[in-house]
């Protein structure tokens, strides 16, 4: 997996190129991206939604310089939708010409059984790259998918070829380098485990999260940056329906930068809550009297 790349030759080179694309991630996350590329072995990412993971596969896409290919899971997604299918409009078109062209109809229908008549899918767009370089394929929220679908991933991981009736089999020439990322809504088969390297991406720490804000929104003050991060990890460790991500925390502290804010307070918070959370009841809640004990634990901490 993931030949014709430009793989990193160390730990601290995966590190170096996360940070050129500002992306802020401890040793241990940089550990697996490295073997996951040495090892030719999809990365697995699970972890709260809006913590970084789909990033991953962006910033991967920039450090190795190759195209990214995009898969988004939902419920119901078929071979159709992830794979190929076949051009219909072009074809019964084609048959009418071929048709008033006088061709006989074994001919016809092998005309349009072609490669030129399928519509392809981000599965196959990936196992047929041809530009010499593997592509990153990102199969984004895998937990939204059907376990049926899952199967069929195993048997594509294992052997990057997909198999086409009228066609034949397509192998990859490059396989792509793989992530796989899951929200954790369901549990995801040990079978596909398995197959991956395994990294679960946390809620990050003040510390963190701080250089982050700094790092991605450094049109803020370093003083507002403190206040917006203490209270985003206040507000996590209240009994929320869906607790803020980072990219809440950095679509705030753009919300703020642009309101024109130098420090927080009650009204401001009130205000831009929608920024933040994306639950009714969890807005009301914490409108309803939280916002100011919120508030003045992080001036405490400040």
């Amino acid at each position: 997996m993931g030949e014709g790349v430009n793989k990193p030759s160390s730990i601290s080179e995966v590190e170096r190129a996360l940070r050129a694309q500002m992306y802020i991630a401890e040793r241990s996350l940089a550990t697996v991206i490295f073997l996951s590329l040495r090892l030719s072995k999809p990365l697995f990412l699970e972890g709260e939604a809006g913590v970084g993971k789909t990033e991953i596969a962006k910033v991967l896409s920039e450090m190795l310089q190759t195209p990214l290919i995009r898969l988004q899971c939902y419920e119901g997604l078929d071979i159709n939708a992830a794979v190929y299918e076949w051009n219909y409009s072009r074809q019964l078109l084609q048959i009418r010409l071929l048709e008033a062209a006088g061709e006989r109809q074994q001919e016809a229908l092998r005309e349009i059984f072609s490669p030129e008549f399928l519509i392809r899918r981000p599965l196959l767009q990936a196992i047929e790259s041809r530009d010499g370089k593997a592509p990153v394929l990102l199969i984004d929220e895998i937990d939204r998918a059907d376990e049926e679908f899952e199967a069929f991933l195993l048997e594509l991981l294992s052997d990057f070829q997909i198999t086409i009736p009228e066609i034949g089999t397509i192998r990859a020439a490059q396989p792509p380098v793989v992530v796989i990322t899951s929200n954790r809504t369901r549990e995801v088969h040990d079978a596909l485990k398995r197959r991956c390297l395994y990294h679960w991406i946390d809620y990050p720490s003040f510390e963190k999260e701080l250089q982050i804000v700094t790092t991605k929104r450094p049109e803020i003050s370093i003083e507002l940056a403190r206040e917006v991060c203490r209270f985003v990890q206040a507000l996590r460790k209240e009994d929320l329906y869906k607790l803020p991500g980072v990219a809440e925390t950095l679509d705030w502290a753009s919300a703020l930068a642009t309101l024109g804010a130098t420090s927080l307070n009650e009204e401001l918070v009130i205000d831009t809550l929608g920024t933040l959370l994306k639950y009714q009841d969890d807005i009301q809640k914490i409108r309803s009297g939280r916002v100011g004990p919120l508030l003045e634990q992080v001036r405490a901490e400040v």
